[in-house]
């Protein structure tokens, strides 16, 4: 179709004069519903969105004011605006308040805090026990997350020595938290 014939069709739709709107939409429809599925990759969105931009262009065909150049692009831009309204409208899936009250909290009861405070407190006296440098690798190392690289780098010294002051430390630790012994300095 050419787009001075569009444009014609767009005057006399205008006009309110249906066969005219019947030829726009033989002669665009698929273009537009190419336009509605790129942007929505939804078929069926696709669909109900295309009922509204004819609807549209029914409404608004008074609006346009080209020179018969562009009414291709005056169309495609009613389909593309249209569209991404859509887009903008779709809510992220959600649940209902409702439901949402009913869920279990999965996190820990009253006992089980109690617990977690008595293992971190037991956990903290460990730690003191240990030397001062050592202590404060394993809490830089297992706490904060840095690398051994980035904690010889931190304390000043090899590697390896990081790695041993490390797995050393961890041993003590575990002797400590057993209740066998309580970590020696060093």
């Amino acid at each position: 179709m050419e787009r001075d014939e569009i444009a014609e069709l767009l005057g006399r739709v205008a006009l309110r004069e249906r066969a005219a709107f019947s030829l726009i939409y033989q002669r665009c429809s698929a273009k537009l519903f190419a336009i509605c599925i790129r942007i929505l990759k939804d078929r069926n969105d696709a669909e109900e969105a295309l009922q509204d931009i004819f609807v549209k262009i029914w409404q608004k065909a008074g609006n346009y004011a080209g020179d018969g150049g562009n009414a291709s692009a005056w169309l495609a831009a009613i389909a593309r605006y249209h569209c991404i309204d859509r887009l903008r409208q779709r809510k992220p899936p959600t649940e209902e308040l409702d439901v949402a009250g009913e869920l279990p909290d999965l996190g820990p009861d009253p006992e089980q805090h109690a617990i977690l405070r008595s293992e971190s407190a037991r956990i903290d006296s460990c730690l003191e026990a240990l030397d001062p440098d050592r202590a404060q690798a394993v809490r830089r190392a297992y706490v904060e997350g840095m690398s051994y690289q980035e904690l010889a780098e931190s304390f000043a010294i090899p590697l390896n020595t990081m790695r041993t002051w490390l797995r050393r430390s961890l041993l003590k630790l575990r002797e400590c938290m057993d209740g066998n012994a309580r970590p020696e300095q060093g």
